[in-house]
C-alpha cells in the first residue's frame, strides 16, 4: 500500500532555477511537499557568469536529480531584444528587460520538460508579481498538458519563511537579500528599504551603473549604426548583438546612464516602487527613436507610437504568444525598412543625449527649411493659413 501511495504522489518536475532564495526554496518544497524528483534548469540570458556556478552548486547540494544549463543569449538578443528595439519597448518608463527575458526562459522550461518526460513545470514566482503571468501563459502555450506548480504562490510564503525553511538544509542567506533579476538588457532590484517609496536607493543596490557623481567629467561621443531598425555597429565597428549590448552596458554604466526609479502599475493593479538599471537599453532606445524621427513621416510616427505602446503592454502582461503581438509586429516591421543609419550619442554623467543622426532614407530637406536658402516659396503659405484652423475660429465666434 505504501509503495502504491508513493508511486501515486511521485512525479518528475522541471524547475526554472536561478540559485536565489525563491528557487532554492522551491527545490526543497517540491521534494518535500509535492513528492517530486526535480530537474533544475538555468537559462543564460546574460546574467553574471558566477551565478551559473552558484546555481549548479546549490542545485546539487539541495538534491536535484539533474541540472541543465542552456545558453540562450543569442536567441534572447535576436528573437526578443531586437524586436523590442524596433517596437521601442517600454512600459511606464521601464525598458522591457526582465519581462522580455521570461519568454525564452519559460519556453526552454517547457521544451526540456517535454523532452525529459516530466509531468509538471515549476517556477519561483509569487502571487503578487507580474512574472507569474509571463511564465504561466508561456508554459500553457508551449506545453498545455503539463501541470504548472508555483510553490511560493501556492503556499503563500514570505521571504523570511523561505530563509528559515532553507536554513534547515544548510542554505543560509546572511540577511534578507534584495530580490534581483538580471539579463543582458537590464537589471531589476526590489525589496528591503526600496519598498519605502520615500527612501533613496542605496548605492549598494546598483551593480551595472556607477553613481553619476563618480562618472567621468569628460563627455564621450558614441555612434550607433542601425540596419532595418536593428543596432549593428558601434563607432563604425560591426559586431554581434551580444557583444554590442555588453560593451554599451559597460560604457554607459560608467557614466551612470540607465538608472530608473519609478512607481509602476503591476498586472494585478498593485502600485509598486521599481528600481532598474538598463544602460545599453536606455542608449539604444533613445538612438532608435531619434533615427525613426528622421526617416518616418509624421503620420507613421503617430500611429507607430500607439502600436508600440500596445506591443509593450502585451509583453509586460505576459502575452507574447498571442496573435495580436504578431499582428502588431507586421506593422512595426514594415516601418523599419527605412530605419537605417547612424546616431551619435553624447554620454554625460547620468544621461545620454542624441547629438546627431544621418540616414540614406532621411526625410529632412535642408533646402526647404533653411533660413538662408530659397528651396521653398514662402508666399504659398499665406493661402493655407487663411483656412487652417477655420473650424476653431468659427467655433470661438459662436
Amino acid at each position: 500500500m505504501r509503495e502504491r501511495l508513493k508511486k501515486f504522489i511521485y512525479m518528475k518536475v522541471v524547475l526554472g532555477f536561478s540559485g536565489g532564495l525563491d528557487t532554492c526554496a522551491c527545490l526543497k518544497l517540491l521534494q518535500e511537499k509535492y513528492g517530486a524528483e526535480v530537474i533544475t534548469v538555468t537559462v543564460d540570458v546574460g546574467q553574471r557568469p558566477d551565478q551559473f556556478r552558484i546555481a549548479e552548486e546549490r542545485a546539487r547540494r539541495l538534491g536535484a536529480s539533474k541540472h541543465i544549463y542552456v545558453d540562450a543569449k543569442e536567441e534572447f538578443v535576436k528573437e526578443y531584444i531586437f524586436r523590442s528595439v524596433k517596437a521601442n519597448g517600454c512600459y511606464e518608463g521601464y525598458p522591457l528587460s526582465i519581462s522580455l527575458a521570461r519568454y525564452p526562459t519559460a519556453s526552454w522550461l517547457a521544451k526540456i520538460a517535454l523532452e525529459e518526460g516530466a509531468e509538471a513545470v515549476a517556477h519561483g514566482c509569487t502571487g503578487k508579481g507580474n512574472d507569474q503571468f509571463r511564465f504561466d501563459l508561456t508554459l500553457s502555450a508551449k506545453a498545455p498538458n503539463l501541470r504548472i506548480i508555483a510553490p511560493i504562490r501556492e503556499l503563500s510564503l514570505t521571504r523570511e519563511e523561505e530563509m528559515e525553511y532553507l536554513a534547515k538544509y544548510g542554505i543560509t542567506f546572511s540577511s534578507t537579500p534584495y530580490s534581483v533579476d538580471e539579463n543582458l538588457w537590464g537589471r531589476s532590484i526590489e525589496g528591503r528599504e526600496l519598498e519605502d517609496p520615500s527612501q533613496s536607493p542605496p548605492e549598494e543596490a546598483f551593480q551595472l551603473t556607477q553613481s553619476p557623481l563618480k562618472a567621468p567629467r569628460e563627455p564621450l561621443i558614441v555612434s550607433v549604426g542601425f540596419e532595418g531598425g536593428i543596432p549593428v555597429s558601434m563607432n563604425g565597428e560591426y559586431m554581434d548583438g551580444v557583444k554590442l549590448i555588453r560593451e554599451l552596458n559597460q560604457l554607459a554604466g560608467r557614466y551612470g546612464i540607465g538608472r530608473i526609479d519609478i512607481m509602476e502599475d503591476r498586472v494585478l493593479g498593485l502600485k509598486v516602487r521599481e528600481v532598474y538599471e538598463a544602460p545599453a537599453a536606455t542608449v539604444l532606445l533613445e538612438a532608435h527613436k531619434a533615427l525613426e524621427a528622421l526617416v518616418l513621416t509624421r503620420e507613421e510616427l503617430m500611429v507607430k507610437e500607439r502600436i508600440d505602446r500596445k506591443w509593450s503592454e502585451m509583453v509586460y502582461v505576459g502575452r507574447w504568444f498571442d496573435p495580436l503581438r504578431e499582428d502588431l509586429e507586421a506593422f512595426i516591421d514594415a516601418t523599419q525598412k527605412r530605419v537605417t543609419g547612424e546616431v551619435k550619442m553624447e554620454f554625460l554623467p547620468g544621461r545620454a543625449m542624441v547629438v546627431g543622426r544621418s540616414s540614406p532614407h532621411s526625410l529632412y530637406e535642408r533646402e526647404m527649411v533653411s533660413f538662408h536658402l530659397r528651396g521653398f516659396d514662402q508666399r504659398m503659405s499665406a493661402s493655407l493659413t487663411k483656412f487652417y484652423g477655420l473650424d476653431g475660429r468659427l467655433g470661438m465666434r459662436r
